[in-house]
């Protein structure tokens, strides 16, 4: 016989401990190691399988027992290692977890008790080193020295992190915090806690290991020995809550985490983010060398129980430490739990003997994983006592019901989390075979339940805190070959970067996808964008100056739009007022994509356009200006009438001789009661452009124009004290003359059909007072009892007929029109606005328009 080895191996993170030890582990004949998580025990246990087979490694822990028949190895929790199985090697790691105040004294349990047949290993921080030598003399200590150094960033902005970051906060609120400002500024993170399940916390980490994410928001959970490709760790809080009070991190606790940056001989960096102030210099030089103070006592709770009655146990938990050395820790849940339950006269009176009392201990011993902060926990370690001290079993009715309850995958993150930490409590009550009738069943079902509320947590975090496209495009436009980024853009215009669509390009715009909700995200788009658009800006360029006048039109707000072939109009310059009315600038619209060259280019096309789009629809007064040429009486009508777009409103009767009235008409022009115009230039495009031209000098929208072929448009009767109605809604003051509409009581008149009216009434009055034509309230566009006020709009007055003298017979008098009176001149005002309605296009008698012709 020889004496078991015992050997510890210290140092920081970083050191190949848990390595050696796994490498010891299996190359013994047997062996069980301890981890301090739930996840490193999966984690270690899976490389184990893959080491060794599934038929020779076991897992155990509180809520998950795998334990092959042929089992030689065992990666456990530090709570759940089996010290009753006989094995060649034992490990612990973290063992320094041993001077925790509510979990050391398991810790210590197993430094003062586990002990391997051959060789016994313990694996940790060096600040345990004087106690470990006290209380294990015979152990041997190696130091293990770091391999990569670890330095200090300082103070960083989130913005600023480098990729493969891991940021670290000490509350499920601060961390979806920080994931949601990743998520916005840097397209995504993955998240780590301890709350998580490894199914949960390993796809979460598998998002960062592939890259999928560059970086990582995590508890203190990672500085448990959880290994990843963490190039820098950076703090968002100095502070945690220890399940007690908010306390500062201890150095000790700091360098752990820290730890986590760099891996193997690749260096680490650690810093400060956020809010988080930066690290005080003595704390910083201590992580950067590795010098902590050393640990001054040791949790320890009495292992040695008496379970001759409820109240010897609660006695023999609460000895005092046997050494200097140990000292006693916070009372731990299960110790709470039983003095609670220990108060209930029913629970004392099941608790009778040896038996009993070890059963309402283990009963007591189920782990609080949901931290409700009431007596649920209590009550149900009670109800557990009760059922397997009167039954002996428990009901398979009760459990199957609460872990059916616990595989509901609804509901948001928190609601999932906590059902996560319900189901971990089930899962550890079927793990206890000797407490159901078909342990095997609830286990599969439990694990059936946690896998599928894994699934739809990692789903849900996925969801909520990571946008693949954006961390896939920030990370190919930061590559080196940035340059070669797969781009294109659709003949629709959609903007496509490495099979992302990023958004579309209307004209020489880019308008980034709706979904880039925050300023960070348009920026990251707009990057991508750039290199898409570095080729097809100029070829846009090219294909607007070649392109045919008919793809070019203008828009009520006086912008010119573009038609690609097989995209929608879209906007690419806009009309300013010039020197001339019918010679507006073009001024293109602002885009970082375009050159002032290319801006020039545009311009030039789009202003030979809208010169051309002038001399197509008002080619009439080039016509009208060369032929003015040959007498100098006739100049200035013409100059007037292209100053004026084809129409000058006013009276003209006695400004302009009737010589020089009919020479104008031989020339194509009208000098009218209320306008000189062109009649070419009331047709309904030069009228569009008449409008829009006219709107835009005067920086308003074009308003909505009457459809073409309607002669009158009905507005509504004038009100009092008014002479005609109002112009229709939208309509500015002076634009229905100025476009060649004039009001005449409750109708607008197009102006040729009011000059035609005017004229005939004219002649008819020339000597006295005449009938009116029988149709003309018809071609006004009027009823009868508003002929009045519509002829008053055209300069007209209507008389009534005398009235009957008592003794005279005969018919009636019929209404007469006559000349307006002298003193009234009208007309000399300007022209006045009119109504629709001749002979041949009027409305009809019940006052409804017709189209002329």
């Amino acid at each position: 016989m020889f004496d078991a080895r015992v050997k510890a191996v210290l140092g920081p993170t970083n050191t190949g401990k848990t390595h050696l030890a796994i490498t010891r582990l299996l190359a013994h004949a047997s062996g069980i190691i301890g981890f301090p998580l739930r996840l490193l025990a999966r984690e270690n246990y899976d490389r184990m399988v893959a080491a060794k087979g599934e038929r020779h490694v076991a897992l155990i822990t509180g809520e998950e027992k795998i334990i092959p028949p042929e089992a030689k190895w065992f990666a456990c929790t530090v709570e759940a290692m089996p010290l009753d199985r006989r094995v060649e090697f034992v490990a612990v790691d973290e063992i320094q977890l041993c001077a925790d105040p509510d979990r050391g004294h398991v810790f210590t349990d197993r430094l003062l008790n586990a002990r391997g047949m051959v060789e016994t290993m313990f694996m940790g921080a060096e600040t345990i080193r004087p106690l470990l030598q006290r209380l294990v003399p015979q152990a041997e200590v190696e130091t293990r020295p770091r391999l990569s150094q670890l330095a200090y960033a300082g103070p960083q902005k989130l913005t600023k992190l480098p990729p493969r970051s891991a940021v670290v906060a000490f509350s499920a609120a601060e961390v979806y915090a920080i994931a949601e400002a990743i998520r916005r500024r840097r397209g995504g993170c993955a998240v780590v806690m301890g709350r998580l399940s490894p199914r949960t916390r390993n796809a979460q980490v598998a998002l960062y290991q592939n890259r999928e994410v560059d970086f990582l928001v995590a508890t203190d959970a990672i500085g448990m020995g959880l290994n990843m490709d963490v190039d820098h760790v950076a703090f968002a809080a100095l502070q945690k809550f220890d399940g007690h009070k908010a306390r500062p991190l201890t150095a000790q606790e700091a360098a752990q985490i820290a730890g986590r940056a760099g891996r193997g001989m690749r260096d680490g960096s650690f810093g400060t983010t956020g809010d988080c102030p930066p690290l005080p210099d003595e704390i910083v030089h201590k992580i950067e060398n590795h010098q902590f103070e050393t640990l001054q006592t040791l949790a320890w709770r009495n292992s040695e129980l008496d379970f001759t009655s409820v109240d010897a146990l609660i006695d023999s938990l609460s000895s005092p430490p046997p050494f200097p050395g140990l000292a006693r820790g916070n009372d731990a849940d299960d110790f709470i739990t039983l003095a609670m339950l220990a108060r209930e006269a029913e629970m004392r009176g099941l608790a009778q003997g040896r038996n009993r009392v070890r059963l309402l201990w283990e009963a007591c011993q189920v782990p609080d994983f949901r931290k409700l902060a009431d007596d649920t926990h209590v009550r149900l370690c009670g109800r557990i006592f009760k059922h397997l001290a009167e039954d002996g079993v428990l009901p398979d009715d009760w459990v199957a019901g609460q872990i059916a309850q616990c595989g509901n995958t609804e509901g948001d993150l928190d609601t999932l989390m906590a059902r996560l930490a319900n189901i971990r409590v089930w899962s550890y009550v079927a793990a206890r075979a000797d407490w159901t009738r078909d342990a095997a069943s609830f286990q599969a079902e439990a694990r059936k339940a946690e896998d599928a509320v894994s699934d739809a947590l990692h789903e849900r975090l996925t969801a909520r805190f990571v946008d693949r496209r954006a961390a896939h495009l920030m990370r190919r436009l930061d590559d080196a070959e940035g340059d070669d980024l797969l781009s294109a853009v659709t003949r629709q215009g959609e903007v496509v970067v490495e099979g992302h669509p990023v958004g579309k390009v209307a004209g020489f715009l880019f308008h980034p996808e709706a979904a880039a909700e925050t300023e960070e995200e348009r920026k990251l788009v707009l990057r991508a964008a750039r290199r898409a658009l570095r080729e097809e800006m100029p070829r846009r360029v090219a294909a607007v100056e070649t392109a045919k006048d008919d793809v070019f039109a203008l828009t009520p707000n006086h912008r010119i739009t573009w038609t690609s072939p097989g995209a929608e109009a879209a906007e690419i310059a806009r009309l300013r007022p010039g020197d001339q009315p019918g010679k507006p600038l073009v001024e293109v619209l602002a885009s970082e994509f375009l050159d002032g060259a290319q801006r020039e280019r545009v311009r030039a096309r789009l202003a030979k356009w809208m010169e051309g789009l002038v001399a197509k629809e008002l080619a009439i007064l080039t016509t009208i200006e060369a032929k003015a040429e040959a007498e100098g009486a006739l100049r200035g009508p013409a100059f007037q009438l292209r100053e004026h777009l084809g129409l000058v409103p006013g009276n003209t009767q006695q400004s302009v001789s009737q010589d020089l009235r009919q020479k104008l008409k031989a020339i194509g022009v009208r000098a009218g009661r209320f306008a000189l115009f062109v009649p070419e230039a009331l047709k309904p495009r030069a009228m569009a452009l008449r409008a829009g031209l006219w709107a835009m000098s005067r920086n308003i929208d074009t308003p909505a124009l009457p459809a073409p072929g309607l002669v009158a448009l009905q507005i509504r009767e004038p009100a009092e004290g008014e002479e005609n109605a109002p112009p229709p809604g939208g309509w500015p003051t002076g634009f229905a003359q100025a476009i060649g509409w004039l009001p005449a009581g409750p109708v607008l008149l197009r102006l040729d059909v009011a000059e035609r009216i005017a004229a005939e009434l004219g002649f008819l009055t020339r000597r006295a007072p005449a009938p009116p034509p029988t149709d003309l309230a018809s071609r006004l566009g009027v009823k009868a009892d508003a002929l009045g006020a519509a002829l008053a709009g055209l300069g007209f007055r209507l008389l009534e007929p005398p009235p009957l003298a008592e003794n005279e017979y005969g018919p009636p008098t019929p209404l007469r029109v006559a000349q307006p009176r002298p003193q009234h001149h009208q007309h000399q005002r300007g022209p006045r606005q009119g109504r629709p309605g001749d002979r041949h296009g009027g409305p009809r008698q019940d006052g409804a328009p017709r189209r002329e012709g």
